[in-house]
């Protein structure tokens, strides 16, 4: 058994597991019986293919990017999940659970959001399957993302501002998880990271890992081989550095390099640097590290970019980093600014904050000239122009 893999109990290490009230447990039990028997079921996989071919636009371009890769002295390929339909990895996840909730006959969906990426993407594929959906986003977001706001609501989601808390994505994850409990039977609860109890880590990294699958055959075809030496992205609660390094969790020739928010630094008071400034504890139903005082009460977090904004993080890659597996870097908002526009001058691309995130840990590497590093573009910008523009008067 693999270390890094997630064992029959639901952990990763000692990180993951299900943490649920009473009331939620027959949901949990019941998702956790159902999700493999599907996942793994060839109509199941043939409809999920289909629609990501067809519907989201995949495979995805792995691109080299010359001019960045000429800057910092090795061979850059952006993993372009940006260029997915709506914008973001977090559509191959929506799809995937979505087909998993019609199966279990499922009627309502509800969805957290902090980006709003992940909202805009469950709203989408509600709008294709016909099911009603309720996505709840703290009211801190809904300003600072009021385009996916309007584009959530057109799709016809209900979007429910949260103003407990810091009214962010820990808040939504709050109240979506109570709107869980009063709706048990009808509802599936669609996350959108790889948080929250047993299954949905594995669940959600199953789902995109069809990103590291397509690195594989990308490289193969452009390198001649089908590993790169590094690869990297940004973790906030973790999904699409899930999806990239899936496949080669148990390949020690590639290293791992995971981004987090160091926000105005990790020790300002102001930051989302999870694995730097947690402890061990439970949150949203896993076992995880988690930003929090001496008395267990979660600490605020704090990034410039609301996607990243979380104060836990996946069992995945706590374990990946408590085990030196991964190397954690903690970028700050300006770093992270510093990126996207780099990004934008050298390559014509302008990243989601969150990836930006992944770009500003470039400058703290030491790579070789014969070095492959495959980057993952988790978002596009388009989202995010107010914040860039605001920052750099």
């Amino acid at each position: 058994m693999s270390p890094y893999q997630i064992n029959q109990e639901g952990y990763y290490g000692e990180f993951g597991g299900a943490y649920v009230p009473e009331i939620l447990h027959k949901c949990v039990s019941e998702l956790q019986h159902a999700y493999l028997n599907v996942l793994e079921d060839p109509s199941f996989k043939k409809e999920f293919h289909q629609l990501l071919k067809d519907y989201v636009g995949r495979p995805s371009p792995l691109y080299l990017a010359r001019r960045l890769s000429e800057k910092y002295g090795c061979k850059i390929y952006l993993k372009r999940e940006d260029l997915n339909h709506t914008g973001a990895h977090k559509i191959n996840n929506a799809i995937g659970q979505i087909l998993l909730a019609r199966r279990m006959g499922k009627k309502r969906i509800i969805a957290e959001t902090g980006a709003g990426q992940h909202g805009v993407a469950t709203a989408t594929v509600c709008a294709l399957m016909g099911m009603e959906c309720v996505v709840y986003m703290g009211k801190t977001d809904v300003e600072r993302q009021h385009v996916n706001v309007e584009r959530m609501k057109m799709l016809g989601a209900t979007v429910r501002p949260v103003t407990s808390g810091n009214m962010t994505l820990k808040d939504a994850t709050n109240e979506a998880i109570r709107d869980w409990c009063c709706h048990p039977s009808d509802t599936f609860y669609i996350i959108g990271s790889t948080v929250g109890p047993h299954p949905y880590p594995d669940m959600v990294a199953r789902l995109q890992s069809v990103i590291s699958e397509e690195i594989r055959k990308q490289l193969l075809e452009q390198e001649g081989r089908d590993y790169p030496d590094y690869l990297m992205a940004c973790i906030g609660g973790g999904s699409n550095a899930a999806g990239t390094v899936y496949h080669y969790l148990d390949d020690e020739r590639v290293k791992i390099v995971l981004a987090e928010a160091g926000g105005l630094g990790i020790h300002s008071g102001k930051s989302a640097a999870t694995i730097h400034l947690g402890k061990v504890g439970v949150l949203h139903g896993f076992k995880t590290y988690i930003m929090q005082d001496a008395d267990g009460q979660i600490l605020e977090p704090y990034s410039i970019s609301a996607g990243l904004d979380y104060p836990g993080i996946g069992p995945m890659h706590a374990n990946l980093a408590q085990r030196k597996r991964a190397t954690v870097l903690a970028v700050n908002d300006d770093e992270a600014v510093e990126a996207a526009f780099e990004l934008t001058r050298l390559e014509g691309i302008i990243p989601a904050l969150e990836s930006a995130h992944a770009l500003g840990a470039l400058n703290r590497m030491q790579f070789k000239p014969t070095d492959v590093v495959v980057l993952t573009v988790s978002g596009r910008g388009d989202k995010d122009l107010d914040t860039y523009l605001n920052y750099h008067k």
